[in-house]
């Protein structure tokens, strides 16, 4: 085509763009500004990726800044993520920093070496279930985990490639309240998840079907079973998976009708308070032998109240309990649930994690936190204030290619990462990403295991409320303890429990040391 032929083409293109915009009338801009005001539409579409790559900062943008996704992404592939000339953080002006208190002696010495540390498991120091004498109690191997994330919402090779990364790294996948897909089944350890929909372990009515729930159980290597209470992007409200997206794969999962909405009430029908609630958790943990904990983002501490005094005459209880912030996540939802339902982590877990000290029910509760936690800095305050085991799921999703394109809710993810379509799913390849999702969470571990260590302590899990401060600028800091109203003795593990885990750490942690003394040096 010559060049004279392809411009009486794309004016005549033109001039039928504008003839469609000046007699159409659901746009002002575009009868107003014909062909022009398209420029408008495209600068939005793209806006999020402007401000990523142009316009913000690299500590500006929410929810992950650059810095901060450039981080995963160099961890997941296994590159240099050190950084040089310093902090991009504000730490002259900047409120509520923290600043983790290293000891110049002590008995755990870091090791030197950029990835020592990346082979070691980083076990928990607590065995989920013990307290309560579950009969497939075990002890996780890995402090840091994958969240709650359901097939459905990710793509099938995005959660093929989460599971088959957790079982390179030992850690454990929660499986969503969409039930046990086959994408579960590649090796990985796995929560599995009950929802109030109960997807996967329901009957042709709906309902609640304890002998399905001994069969997915029974089917794959399902260690827990977590009971979602609320989650943080949506914190006491339901949901609903829209028919279009229903494939056959998923009703068939799931326990669904083809062609029909699916819908997540928002209240479970199986118990009605905290009695029958721990009622039904030990129906559950004694059919299947299995810890059984539950999720729930914070907002109102009635329930937390009344659970902990349950908990606290001795025979009923649960075994973890894991506390959502209501900073968001990966479920979409209405805008005013992700910005002002439910408390942010911190705030949230620090309110119940006392009542369960008041009570002195914490060594027999494993603590787990989602919400932001999947970067060192979030995840070492979440250990010294109380947090066990650190669940990870947008990290997780940036670890295995999402861009934070944030376009999760329209079955639109440019990766393949968070959504349906089988065209944009295809360019996720399980077998590349699975590496990356490992390699994320060793080098996570890792960063953990030398910052206790600098701190003079064995396991992150012994990094206590004093040993970090939140400054206010350069003028003074506090101490979690003293911001959070810790008592003496809270956030830190009791004598048997650390005793145990110091022990492990000595035989499995890599361990620094200095050059040879000389003949001058004090012994």
């Amino acid at each position: 085509m010559s060049w004279t032929r392809a411009a009486g083409v794309a004016a005549i293109a033109t001039l039928g763009v504008a003839a469609r915009d000046l007699t159409q009338k659901k746009h002002a801009l575009l009868r107003n500004y014909p062909v022009l005001g398209h420029g408008r539409y495209l600068l939005e579409t793209i806006g999020p990726e402007l401000r990523q790559y142009i316009v913000t900062s690299n500590d500006q943008e929410r929810p992950f800044s650059r810095d901060q996704r450039s981080w995963i992404y160099a961890s997941a592939k296994h590159e240099n993520n050190y950084i040089g000339f310093g902090t991009d953080d504000d730490v002259e002006n900047g409120v509520g920093y923290p600043i983790i208190k290293h000891r110049t002696f002590s008995a755990a010495v870091p090791a030197g070496g950029v990835h020592a540390g990346e082979d070691e498991a980083l076990p928990s120091a607590k065995v989920l279930g013990a307290a309560r004498g579950r009969a497939q109690a075990f002890r996780p191997c890995s402090v840091v985990n994958v969240s709650a994330m359901s097939f459905g919402a990710l793509s099938g090779p995005a959660i093929e490639a989460i599971n088959r990364g957790v079982a390179m790294a030992g850690a454990l996948h929660n499986t969503g309240e969409g039930g046990l897909s086959s994408h579960h089944r590649q090796g990985g350890d796995l929560i599995l998840q009950i929802g109030t929909g109960y997807f996967g372990c329901r009957d042709e009515q709906g309902r609640f079907d304890l002998a399905r729930l001994k069969d997915v159980v029974a089917s794959a290597p399902v260690r827990a079973i977590e009971i979602k209470l609320s989650q943080g992007a949506k914190p006491g409200l339901g949901g609903v998976l829209p028919a279009a997206k229903v494939t056959p794969e998923i009703a068939e999962i799931r326990g669904v009708p083809l062609g029909q909405d699916v819908i997540s009430p928002s209240r479970h029908a199986e118990f009605h308070d905290v009695d029958s609630m721990l009622d039904w958790v030990e129906l559950v943990a004694a059919e299947t032998g299995l810890p059984v904990g539950v999720k729930s983002a914070v907002g109102d501490l009635l329930f937390w109240e009344r659970l902990t005094e349950q908990m606290a005459r001795g025979d009923r209880g649960v075994d973890f309990v894991t506390i959502d912030g209501g900073e968001g996540g990966t479920g979409a939802a209405p805008q005013v649930f992700s910005d002002a339902v439910a408390l942010p982590f911190f705030v949230a877990f620090t309110r119940v994690y006392r009542m369960f000290a008041a009570a002195g029910l914490t060594d027999d509760v494993t603590f787990v936190g989602s919400g932001k936690l999947g970067l060192p800095k979030n995840a070492i305050t979440a250990m010294a204030l109380g947090v066990d085991l650190l669940h990870v799921a947008r990290e997780a999703m940036l670890a295995v290619g999402c861009i934070q394109s944030q376009k999760c809710h329209t079955d639109k993810c440019p990766t393949g990462v968070a959504t349906q379509s089988p065209w944009l799913a295809r360019g996720l390849d399980p077998t590349d990403k699975a590496v990356r999702l490992a390699s994320y969470v060793k080098t996570l571990r890792r960063d953990l295991l030398k910052v206790s260590e600098a701190v003079g302590v064995l396991h992150p899990g012994l990094i206590t409320p004093d040993d970090i401060e939140l400054m206010e600028g350069q003028r003074h800091g506090r101490t979690l303890r003293e911001i959070y109203d810790y008592e003496p003795g809270w956030g830190t593990l009791g004598r048997s429990l650390d005793d145990e885990i110091c022990r492990i750490m000595l035989d499995i942690a890599p361990q620094g040391g200095s050059a040879p003394p000389s003949g001058t040096a004090e012994h």
